[in-house]
Formats: structure tokens, sequence, C-alpha cells
């Protein structure tokens, strides 16, 4: 969640997303059917495909496979953390009995997948990249776990993009002394852009063209040229696979470094006893940057084990990434379509008198993260209390 709903207009991307997933329903006569979790996540593609399509008024992670079964659905749609909240729910016979040979959609992180796959199939997933408003989309069509896609020579011919050098600290790309914006290396993180012209526009949002200025980019590599930023940032690799890194708004700056949410919460969520995690970053009187901060919901029966969680941040994280907050929850808030809410989290902050979580900090002379007592707080507030 970085800013307020805006109407889109569908672009060539939401055009590229349905055509081609589209194409995943076709031939197999009456047989596909699609599950989809609300009226407001659209169907265009299955429709287009002539399969049948099932709805559901509202979202139930117990009750999922047991509607694939009733209905006989083999591909469904999942986006956010939906797939996560599938496979934390306790076993059921329905879910060894269903016909689903494909799962398609965006927002399905490693450690999910592997655990999604590995209880649930044989099953194939699709993980694609798109915007509705976007002129540029890719699809994960190998199934490498991890990627949303390959920037292979020829889809990049058809349909061009580029991953520029970003600075977290403005918030704008990284331009040399010509003031032009500087590619990428294979393995670096880079803002996804791809260049407007007559074969992939951007139409912008309903309302006025003020509304989409400030999603293009001009002079980006040659004099006049105008790219969409995506605002996203993806890492490709040297054998071309591409992987969704972090959103510009989300990405935070501590101790003079980047700090992607996304690496930080797959390393939590790779405890036994995490079920979910979102990690955003606040702002710290007397310190510059974001500071991060982790809320937490345990899987039952587990209890939070401080020591377990110090020990795998600090061994799978440069220091400078470590959570220097946690909050423990019951749930986490989502929106409509099961993505994290980071900005409003990052606004109610870590004042323990404030809120009603378990609140917890980093501890780092004694290697250890402490309850937040509001003695604690006020320390911090004073430096006399280091993270």
């Amino acid at each position: 969640q970085v800013g307020l709903p805006l109407n889109v207009t569908a672009g060539p991307s939401g055009e590229l997303h349905t055509t081609a997933r589209a194409s995943i329903w076709e031939g197999g006569g009456r047989a596909p059917l699609t599950a989809l979790t609300s009226p407001s996540f659209p169907p265009p593609s299955p429709l287009l495909a002539g399969a049948t399509v099932v709805l559901k008024s509202k979202f139930s992670a117990g009750q999922f496979w047991e509607d694939c079964q009733q209905h006989g659905v083999t591909v469904f749609q999942y986006i956010g953390e939906l797939c996560r909240y599938l496979v934390n729910q306790p076993p059921s016979k329905a879910e060894h009995g269903h016909k689903v040979r494909l799962a398609v959609g965006s927002g399905l992180r490693p450690d999910t997948w592997e655990r999604f796959v590995r209880r649930f199939g044989p099953l194939q997933v699709l993980e694609t990249y798109g915007l509705t408003e976007g002129n540029v989309a890719t699809f994960n069509y190998t199934g490498q776990l991890g990627a949303v896609g390959r920037a292979s020579w020829l889809y990049k011919h058809v349909f061009p993009f580029s991953l520029i050098r970003y600075d977290v600290t403005t918030g704008e790309p990284i331009r040399d002394t010509q003031g032009h914006c500087v590619a990428t290396c294979p393995g670096e993180p880079g803002l996804l852009v791809a260049p407007v012209s007559q074969q992939s526009p951007f139409l912008g949002y309903a309302g006025g063209p003020e509304l989409g200025r400030g999603k293009l980019l001009k002079n980006v590599f040659q004099p006049g040229d105008v790219f969409f930023n995506t605002g996203d940032l993806l890492v490709c690799d040297d054998q071309g696979f591409l992987r969704f890194h972090d959103r510009t708004g989300d990405t935070f700056r501590w101790k003079g470094e980047n700090v992607a949410t996304t690496e930080v919460a797959e390393a939590l969520e790779s405890l036994d006893f995490l079920q979910e995690v979102n990690v955003y970053g606040v702002t710290v009187p007397g310190h510059e940057g974001r500071a991060g901060m982790a809320a937490l919901v345990l899987r039952a029966p587990h209890s939070l084990d401080l020591v377990q969680l110090y020990a795998r941040v600090s061994e799978n994280l440069p220091p400078y990434a470590w959570p220097r907050f946690l909050r423990l929850q019951e749930s986490l808030a989502t929106t409509e379509t099961f993505k994290q809410q980071k900005v409003r989290m990052a606004k109610e902050g870590f004042d323990p008198s404030a809120l009603s979580d378990p609140l917890y900090v980093l501890d780092q002379a004694g290697g250890a993260y402490l309850p937040l007592t509001a003695a604690r707080y006020s320390a911090l507030l004073a430096g006399d209390l280091r993270i």
C-alpha cells in the first residue's frame, strides 16, 4: 500500500496479461474452470478463452479446496498472500482430491511457492508480473522457482524494457554525467522501466493527464525518449531470469545501505514458529533513514523464540538489514487484494504507550531482542539505547 488508489486505463501490460492468460485456458474444451477470490478481481482471460468461471463473493482459505472439488476447478488465479493463507491451513482431505493443474498469478514468494507445490501438487505455478496501466508484462513459463519471467532477446525485442539504477534516498533514477540513466548489471536490483511508443503506449489514469505524469521518465537513454516507470525494483540474473526485489516505496535506507523488505521477510519466514511476516521501515528520532521493523504472526501452537530469531537474522542478513523492532500480532492487515499494508504499519510506529501489541527492540550490545518497555523507549529517544 503506497498511496491513494487511482482509476486506471488498461494499457498494453493489462492487454498482454489478458491475451497470454487466455491461452492458458484454451485447448481444454469445457474442462478448464477458474476460481477467483472475489468479483473485484476481474476474470477477462478465462472468459476470452471460453472457460467456465467460478466466482465467490469472499475468499475462504478453509473452504477453498472443497470449492475446487465441488466445481471441478482445474485452474485458479491468485494474488498477493492468497497462497500463503492456503499453506497455513491445517491439512484436509479436500486438498488431495482436487483437479487443479495450474495456479496463475503474482506475488508468490519463493518459500511459499515451494511449500505450496510440495503440499498441493502435482500442479504447476505460473508466476507473472504486470500493472494494469503499464506497458510491460512478464511470465514465468519455465517454472523457475521465484522468477516472474525471463528477459530473453526475443521477448525484449517485442516488449522492450530495461532495469536502471535507482537511488532509494532521493527516490530518483541514478544518472550519469550526460544526464542519462544507467543500466544495471546482472544480479543488481534496478528500477523496471519500459519505453513509451505507439506499440507500447501509456494511457494514463482516468481523471486527467496530470495524474500520470509522475509515472513517466524522460531522457532515459537518449534525449527525447520517454519511459514508463513501474515503481518496482527487479533483479535479472546471469541466466536472464527476472525476480521481483521490492517496491520503491517499500525499500528503505538504514546505516547508509538499502534494505529490501522482501529479503528480510524471506529470512524470517523460514523460521518454523512464524506464520506471517510484514517488514517495513520506521523513522527513529535522532537517526537518519528508516529502521527496519517486522510485524510477526505466530504459527500455532508455537511461541515466539527470540533467541532463534536473532540467530536467524544475524546469520542470514547483513547487520544493517536486521530488524530493529518487532511487533507481535494476532493477524496482519492486508488490502482487498491480499497485499500487506506497510504504510499504515509504518505510521503506527513503535511507541509502547500507543500500541497494545507486544513490542521488542534489538539490543546490539547484548546480541538479543528485548521487550520494548517504556523505560527502553525513553532511553532510545534520549540516545542512550544503541540500535
